[in-house]
């Protein structure tokens, strides 16, 4: 017998309510701020082509003999800062918006809707996620990377894994993804009241400075949309706040390896604005969705650091939206838009007449398994 390429699954039933699945996918997270949690992550995440774009037998070897060798430990130590008793606060945030957002939609549609967190790195796994909606019976597929702006690094990695353990599967669900939501009129007043409502407790600042996540200048002269992306989220939020060209600045964060990253950098912005004689600099992160190392720690504590010791007077973080009822709407909405001709909402739902449609497809599924069809194999109509 040849050796099965698919999965084998023969959990189909006849006259099963048909379900929708929402994948969310984020990042993911080490399970312990511990060298030994930090090395299979990492591992995994630095592997990733999409991530790091360097020829495979050389980064081989520069990721397992240099980067492996000392990255996980010094990783460690900064995770183990921002750590809480409840974990990272990547997966704690991540894990509340999943659970407020099924809530709202199980609330409001008839169809069943069932949503699940899956990580590109780590675990909850994207193959465990998906796995799960499909033992509820989701026979659509809704992938949704918690990434406001495309980049193949992030949202690109993200579709990759949901196709890699597609092509696993006998039996392809229908599939939707959102890409990006960058210029999204509710996410840029949701950017705005943040800033707004850390305004009205601590005054406004000589300037807003919006940092990004880089990537490597490469991968935008390729084609990665990211920079321009970027680019108009932080000219629509100040509008919106009716802030001057003079009061605010974008730059990038995250550098990794020595080639030349998205320009200009955020750490070396704040050296220069604090050198130059201003006093306060407020810094937000509108590319994440949740706090995470990056922003917690790089921006709110690292960048404090560089911008205090080369002379500013006063540094403010504005933390991301998080799992804010705001940013959980907001979400919900794009969910709610990209549903539409799936998901029936329950004032339309007759649940009597599903009842009797799915007891239907089950009795002639019966009466065709007792005339000697292969009715669970799927042969013929029910």
């Amino acid at each position: 017998m040849p050796k099965n390429l698919y999965s084998v699954d023969r959990s189909f039933e006849h006259g099963r309510p048909s379900a929708v699945g929402v994948l969310v996918v984020n990042l993911g997270t080490p399970e312990a701020p511990t060298a030994e949690a930090l090395n299979p992550y990492l591992k995994q995440f630095l592997w990733d082509p999409r991530v790091i774009e360097l020829s495979r037998p050389v980064w081989w070897m520069i990721l397992n003999f240099f980067v492996l060798t000392t990255r996980p430990k010094k990783s460690a130590e900064l995770y183990a800062r921002i750590w809480t008793d409840e974990g990272s606060p990547l997966m704690i945030y991540s894990q509340s918006i999943v659970r407020q957002m099924e809530e709202k939609l199980q609330a409001e549609y008839g169809t069943p809707i069932h949503v699940a967190l899956g990580m590109t790195y780590g675990e909850p796994s994207v193959p465990n996620a998906m796995a799960e909606l499909k033992a509820k019976g989701c026979d659509r597929l809704l992938v949704f990377p918690l990434y406001s702006h495309y980049s193949s690094s992030s949202t690109g990695a993200s579709m990759d894994a949901v196709m890699k353990e597609l092509m696993t599967w006998r039996h392809i669900p229908e599939l939707r993804s959102v890409h990006q939501y960058h210029d999204d009129p509710a996410y840029i007043r949701a950017l705005a009241d943040a800033v707004r409502a850390h305004w009205a407790e601590h005054g406004q600042p000589d300037k807003l400075v919006t940092s990004y996540h880089g990537i490597p200048k490469r991968y935008f002269l390729n084609g990665d949309p990211y920079h321009c992306q970027c680019h108009k989220t932080t000219r629509l939020l100040v509008e919106e706040l009716e802030l001057p060209r003079e009061r605010y600045e974008v730059t990038f964060q995250s550098l990794f390896g020595r080639e030349e990253w998205l320009q200009p950098y955020t750490d070396v912005t704040l050296e220069a604005m604090a050198r130059s004689g201003i006093g306060r600099v407020d810094v937000m992160c509108p590319g994440f969705a949740v706090d995470c190392l990056e922003t917690i720690d790089e921006i709110g504590r690292e960048n404090r650091h560089v911008f205090i010791e080369a002379g500013g007077k006063e540094y403010h973080f504005i933390p991301c939206l998080n799992d804010r009822p705001q940013h959980v709407e907001l979400l919900t909405d794009l969910m709610r838009r990209n549903l539409h001709g799936w998901a029936v909402e329950k004032d339309d739902w007759d649940a009597e007449a599903q009842r009797a449609s799915d007891q239907q497809s089950r009795q002639l599924a019966d009466a065709m398994a007792q005339r000697g069809v292969q009715a669970d194999a799927g042969y013929g109509e029910a």
